[in-house]
């Protein structure tokens, strides 16, 4: 069974993660992966996320020299922001959420 808090700061690390990507969420990684399997489970998922989805958008950002980078950028971004909500409410939820297309880097 999953704590309140810890729910609450698992949904935190994905909430802060839309305004600084990667402070917010190592600080709570970082301080509470110890305590919490379900906070340390959502903080190397976000990791995985965010370092799959900057690859991503690094090729992106290659294509856009072919034109199609510029509408692979805008999908990664829609998809970015789309994923890290659902994953802020499954963690508000007490649920592990799993991003689709992540490699896992961090295990």
């Amino acid at each position: 069974m999953v704590k309140n808090d810890e729910k609450m700061l698992a949904a935190v690390l994905y909430v802060l993660s839309l305004f600084a990507p990667i402070v917010g969420p190592l600080i709570i990684w970082l301080l509470k992966k110890e305590e919490s399997s379900f906070v340390d489970y959502h903080g190397k998922e976000y990791f995985n996320f965010f370092i799959s989805y900057f690859i991503y958008s690094l090729v992106s950002g290659i294509l856009v020299f072919l034109i199609i980078g510029i509408f692979l950028l805008w999908i990664l971004g829609i998809m970015a922001l789309v994923f890290t909500i659902i994953a802020a409410v499954k963690a508000y939820e007490g649920n592990e959420y799993k991003f689709p297309l992540i490699i896992r880097f961090i295990k």
